[in-house]
């Protein structure tokens, strides 16, 4: 590999890059940092925090505390108070909430409802629902699946984060992850906008339970051990964390996605890259990514600050990353 000219390709073409990692055959065969930034600094991973939800409900499945995937929302919440005329809510599923099809009452997400209220997961059930029924449609929403979160905190009897360092962090040797509550409207737009190395954290909403959607701060060798974990099936260093059966489900195709998503497919928060030959990865905005190729054993983890519309960053790991190492 030539490290010095793809490190000047980056800093010209892809300038909000700020980490890289690059595992082949489990060994480490290239990392290299941008913006000032070290191999150590954290930074806001935004929408690949959903597919670490994806992973916990795995594991959370997995030790009978969710049952499955066709569990209804409402069997989770059974004081929640059904709005009158509404018959949709009662019929959703996990299975809706992992896949983005669940259907909603809005056209577009209203974060500041949402983001403003005491309880995000109360104000996203008031949300969920509607006169079109259960269509199958995609609606890919970051705030919608908080419930996710919360259903995590609910079975497992702590909290989202602290599950998650146990049960997933902690064995890949990841450090544990600390709460982050933002005060105020100004200290949740930095939180997301922000260009500076973060602290391990992870954005919780004001009663403490972690954002599902976005908020996970990490950095890219972090990132590489998960999606090396993932190319394993669930195992890492021999130890079994996530059923292999899971694995092999959540990157399955369940949605096909239209053109504003690049024509990929999605599974259970992951976007499936190429179904013929499994490679799927993990999006986050500004172009924050895992991603994961079986067949050439090769997994990629890439870190950015705040940046919007990148709609590149897989072409460019395609096009520039994979033929270097492979």
């Amino acid at each position: 590999m030539d490290y010095k000219k793809l490190h000047d390709f980056v800093a010209k073409n892809q300038k909000n890059i700020c980490q890289i990692t690059v595992m082949k055959k489990g060994n480490l065969v290239y990392t290299d940092t941008w913006n000032g930034f070290s191999e150590n600094d954290n930074l806001h991973i935004a929408s690949v925090t959903k597919s670490i939800i994806s992973l916990l409900i795995g594991i959370a499945i997995d030790r009978n505390l969710i049952i499955d995937l066709d569990q209804k929302i409402l069997d989770f919440y059974p004081d929640y108070q059904i709005k009158r005329g509404e018959k949709t809510i009662q019929q959703i599923r996990l299975r809706h909430m992992l896949s983005m099809t669940a259907p909603y009452k809005f056209k577009s997400e209203p974060w500041t409802r949402v983001c403003s209220s005491s309880d995000w997961t109360k104000a996203v059930l008031d949300l969920l629902g509607g006169r079109a029924g259960i269509t199958r449609e995609f609606k890919y929403v970051t705030l919608g699946i908080q419930v996710l979160s919360d259903i995590i905190y609910k079975t497992s009897g702590i909290s989202t984060i602290e599950f998650a360092n146990r049960v997933l962090f902690s064995p890949l040797g990841i450090k544990a992850r600390i709460p982050y509550i933002a005060k105020n409207k100004e200290e949740h737009i930095a939180f997301i906008t922000s260009k500076e190395s973060r602290k391990g954290v992870w954005l919780c909403e004001p009663k403490g339970i972690a954002a599902a959607g976005f908020g996970l701060c990490m950095s890219s060798m972090d990132m590489a051990k998960i999606g090396q974990m993932c190319l394993e099936e669930g195992v890492y260093y021999n130890q079994k964390i996530i059923p292999s059966d899971w694995i092999k489900e959540m990157r399955s195709p369940f949605v096909q996605c239209g053109e504003r998503f690049g024509n990929m497919a999605y599974g259970y928060l992951w976007w499936i890259i190429d179904s013929k030959n499994n490679v799927y990865a993990a999006i986050g905005d500004g172009g924050n990514v895992i991603y994961v190729n079986p067949g050439k054993e090769l997994i990629v983890a890439v870190t950015s600050t705040f940046k919007p519309a990148v709609f590149d960053r897989i072409q460019f790991i395609c096009e520039y990353i994979e033929p270097m190492v492979c």
